[in-house]
């Protein structure tokens, strides 16, 4: 899976940096360029079902082909150097109705490193706050898997929360302010399943420059509004 997804971020690092030479017809180059793009997009496609294979080989003859343009003096644009790997950054929630505050801690947390989201499964949401979720699991997970600044979102698990963790094996747990978690507690936890080098990060404070700052807020206003005589 790391290998199709570092195929296609090289693709998109060179796609960036592209530059068509000089003397060189536009319209048959162009041509050549938006074929690059589709097998990029079909590399992209067969990540996203899981189909490893199909994606590096897409990705694979989208880079034969630059290489071929670049060699023949057509065009020119950099492969990316060699990356400092970045880091897991954990961070789970619950995100019903997605608002500001969800926005900025993913934000937050993507400043440290790749974003990997937990979304809560609908019978922990329930357990844990004492009503069912407004969006069931299946569609808090495509709206999370598509905010950006998230690097992969998956499921939690049904009966064990802490076992995506002990899967993913994190660099880094960002919390959000008002999660009620204990972080010495989850540090306890980790280190007796032999994880002993996760930081865990706690966000500073709670987003409330824009007002509602809650999906609970957000609830909360809609009964009055519409709920209400």
């Amino acid at each position: 899976m790391e290998r199709a997804r570092k195929y296609i971020y090289n693709l998109k690092y060179a796609l960036r940096s592209l530059s068509i030479n000089k003397n060189v017809k536009l319209n048959n180059i162009n041509k050549v360029i938006d074929h690059v793009k589709r097998y990029l997009s079909d590399a992209e496609y067969y990540f996203e079902k899981e189909d490893y294979i199909t994606s590096i080989v897409c990705s694979s003859y989208a880079e034969g082909v630059l290489d071929a343009l670049k060699l023949l003096g057509l065009l020119s644009f950099e492969w990316p150097h060699p990356i400092i790997e970045r880091k897991k950054v954990l961070v789970g929630g619950t995100f019903d109705i997605i608002h500001p505050g969800h926005i900025v801690f993913l934000r937050e947390a993507a400043k440290l490193g790749d974003v990997v989201v937990i979304v809560a499964r609908d019978n922990n949401v329930t357990r844990f706050k004492g009503k069912k979720p407004v969006n069931d699991e299946k569609h808090r997970l495509f709206v999370v898997s598509n905010i950006k600044g998230v690097y992969r979102a998956r499921l939690g698990d049904s009966e064990d929360i802490i076992k995506p963790i002990l899967e993913e094996k994190p660099d880094i747990i960002f919390l959000g302010p008002d999660q009620k978690i204990d972080e010495y507690q989850l540090k306890r936890r980790l280190e007796k399943e032999g994880l002993h080098n996760i930081t865990i990060v706690r966000m500073k404070r709670k987003f409330k420059d824009l007002g509602k700052a809650s999906t609970t807020d957000i609830i909360k206003s809609i009964i009055r509004m519409f709920c209400q005589k």
